[in-house]
């Protein structure tokens, strides 16, 4: 029997993506809205009442609207606005006990793609005792244009943009609440995104000392904390570190990789996490959230 999904939010990028990898399974029955009634609330209450799951792909305040008009609808919420809330579920299938919680959870908050990578860093060596709680974290990273959504998509298609730029200068990017709560961190992280003249694809880089550490560490000891936690893991991978990192090495997929990088006579390490903002850092754990909750297999569609 197939599982009916409604996306609400369908136009836009992250929803394209969701809808694109749905159509072609049989085992999913896609729920729509006449797109001329997408604003619609008693519409869009009927396609809830008539789906299964909704993935919600809208902005933060539309996303709470929405679930108001869900009723006993599962949800698999895309924006930041229910990541940390009490009642929901995170979805970052690769946390320990999370496809547990995930698959029966009514009410997911899908990982943000900057906290994607940050979380799969950070919360390795936080579960191995290596990084303290309070630790002074540094994070930095670069993202394709397309995570700025369609004004900024807009400014790049026309040749207005710059070549690359730093954002959030403010230290109040929205997933750096997420950042701490999933990453196990009581210390707010230092953390700096910026944009790349790319459409898609970005890597995230925590900076480490080794003084910083509970543990003296080096290189391998670093590499043996992430190969253990990812085990398991479906879709993160780690790697030996190339001598340049792409940002776009793995765009239209749902993968994750991860690589250890650095000096251990200076004491300083960089750890890196590539993949596609719009693949694993949005529509493609949305759909690893979806198979889990309908018992697909985990990587159905990716």
């Amino acid at each position: 029997m197939s599982a009916k999904v409604f996306i609400d939010g369908e136009a836009g990028t992250t929803g394209l993506q969701i809808r694109d990898r749905l159509a072609a399974r049989d085992d999913i029955e896609l729920v729509s809205v006449d797109p001329a009634r997408r604003k619609d609330a008693s519409a869009r209450a009927e396609a809830f009442a008539a789906a299964d799951i909704a993935i919600l792909c809208l902005p933060d305040a539309a996303a709470i609207e929405a679930v108001s008009l869900a009723g006993d609808c599962r949800i698999i919420d895309a924006s930041t606005a229910h990541r940390i809330a009490g009642g929901w579920v995170y979805g970052m299938p690769e946390l320990p006990g999370q496809k547990d919680a995930i698959a029966g959870a009514a009410r997911v908050g899908n990982v943000g793609c900057y906290a994607t990578g940050s979380i799969a860093l950070i919360r390795p060596l936080r579960d191995a005792g290596l990084l303290p709680e309070d630790a002074a974290v540094t994070l930095t990273g670069v993202s394709g244009y397309s995570g700025g959504g369609k004004a900024l998509i807009a400014e790049y298609d026309a040749g207005s943009a710059a070549d690359h730029f730093l954002y959030a200068t403010t230290q109040a990017h929205k997933h750096v609440p997420e950042i701490m709560r999933y990453g196990g961190l009581s210390r707010q992280p230092a953390f700096q995104p910026s944009v790349g003249n790319f459409a898609q694809g970005m890597v995230v880089q925590l900076h480490l000392f080794a003084e910083t550490l509970n543990t003296p560490t080096d290189l391998g000891a670093l590499e043996d904390v992430y190969s253990a936690f990812y085990a398991d893991a479906r879709f993160v991978d780690l790697v030996p570190a190339p001598a340049r990192v792409e940002a776009t090495k793995l765009n239209d997929t749902n993968r994750m990789e991860v690589s250890v990088h650095g000096n251990g006579e200076a004491g300083i390490f960089t750890v890196t996490a590539t993949l596609d903002n719009l693949g694993k850092g949005a529509s493609g754990t949305a759909i690893q959230n979806l198979n889990l909750m309908i018992g697909a297999a985990e990587d159905a569609g990716l």
